[in-house]
Formats: C-alpha cells, structure tokens, sequence
C-alpha cells in the first residue's frame, strides 16, 4: 500500500509560482507511473500532468509551458513546480500514484493510490 502526502500549496497572485511536492512511503517511480491531478468546488477532477517510470510526460493543454513535473528518487518525492499562475489554477491538488509504471494517464481510474490533497488558491 503506497501511501502519498502532499504539501506546498498555498495562495498566491496571478503570475506567482507555487512548488508542490509529494512524498511517497516507499520507492514508487521505478515501477509506478505517477501524477497531478486537480479538482475545483463544483468540478470534475482533471489530470494536470503525469509521468511513467521511464520519465515520459504528458501535460495538460492548459498548463503546458507553465507547470513541470519532477521527482526526487532519493526522497521518494514528486514535485510539480507551477509559474505563471492564473485564477482558474485555484484548486484543490492531489498527486496519484499507479502500479501500471509502463504509461501514465490524465485520467483518474489509471490511478490506486492518492494522496489527501493540498490547496492552491491563485488570487487575481
């Protein structure tokens, strides 16, 4: 049982840049695929970005050239570093981890694992 925690999140101004990061209890990225994902009040939650155990990525449209996804092998971490951050990024941010390592998906059902979420608020 992978247990995640998130944390970094935060409010900020349009433009800002928040760093989140998700520790793992256990060595996950050789073999698990991992991801972002992010729910607003009232909305679906959405895939921000992901990443397979072999480094491959995929982004999101809306926050392509802004967000970056990175881990730490060394700390069982994961990170998502967001700049030029907008209104509509307010969100509650989860991270999300699957035992399917060969592909990661923006979709939630790919997904056994996740974290209990941490707030980004983007003020205008």
């Amino acid at each position: 049982q992978v247990q995640l925690v998130e944390s970094g999140g935060g409010s900020v101004q349009s433009g800002g840049s928040l760093r989140l990061s998700c520790a793992a209890s256990e060595y996950t990225y050789s073999s698990h695929s991992m991801g972002w994902f992010r729910q607003a009040p009232g909305k679906e939650r959405e895939g921000v970005v992901c990443i397979d155990s072999d480094g491959d990525t995929v982004y999101a449209d809306s926050v392509k050239g802004r967000f970056t996804i990175s881990q730490d092998n060394a700390k069982n971490t994961l990170y998502l570093q967001m700049n030029s951050l907008k209104p509509e990024d307010t969100a509650m941010y989860y991270c999300a981890a699957s035992p399917i390592g060969r592909w990661c998906l923006l979709a939630a059902a790919h997904y056994n694992y996740w974290g209990q979420g941490t707030q980004v608020t983007v003020s205008s």
